[in-house]
């Protein structure tokens, strides 16, 4: 049985707000079948029949993650610019990231120990990766970013330099008093300093 995101109903948002809510307020020990379906509302077999079990309330949480990333990036995106404009991407990957907090630890952070990513969850993140990479490229052959490394490469780097800071932020590592919205502008100015041409 797939356990990529199907349509839903009412009693799929229920067991998946609930799986949300669990994880972020007891941790993934929290996480099991019962007690899911117990906050959701509904019986085990619900949560049976359309998730096939824990794993895949995970991988919906995982891929709408990555989705409503993706669409979150994408919609502060001007088609025809000749520049992506970094800044305003990553704002919008830092914002989505404090108010999805769950889901991106569940993308990024291990919040459920164990689990492991079906291909199909893996093709979706690596889609919202390949729209990074797609914007760099584009952003080189206009000659606005620097044109070695490759753009995957670049893409990389800009990638981790994000998550980087927003995890630290999502973790409450704080090693200055600096307020982290400010530090993230220092973040953006070294990354678009770095990668001009």
């Amino acid at each position: 049985m797939s356990v990529m995101p199907q349509p839903r109903d009412e009693t799929s948002t229920a067991i998946l707000e609930a799986a949300g809510t669990l994880l972020a307020k007891e941790g993934a020990e929290a996480l099991t079948v019962r007690r899911i379906a117990a906050a959701a509302g509904c019986s085990t077999m619900g949560l049976y029949s359309r998730f096939g079990g824990k794993d895949g309330v995970v991988e919906h949480l995982f891929v709408e993650g990555f989705q409503q990333l993706n669409a979150a990036i994408a919609a502060v995106r001007v088609p025809d610019e000749p520049q992506p404009n970094l800044r305003a991407c990553s704002r919008a990957y830092r914002q989505w990231a404090l108010d999805n907090t769950t889901k991106y630890l569940v993308m990024f952070g291990g919040a459920v120990p164990g689990y492991e990513p079906t291909e199909e969850a893996k093709a979706v993140s690596h889609a919202c990766f390949d729209s990074l990479v797609a914007a760099v490229s584009r952003a080189q052959q206009l000659g606005v970013m620097r044109a070695v490394p490759e753009a995957e490469a670049i893409a990389e780097v800009i990638w981790a330099t994000m998550h980087g800071h927003v995890m630290l932020e999502l973790v409450g590592m704080q090693a200055t008093c600096h307020d982290p919205a400010e530090r993230f502008e220092l973040v953006i100015d070294q990354m678009e300093r770095g990668w001009a041409p």
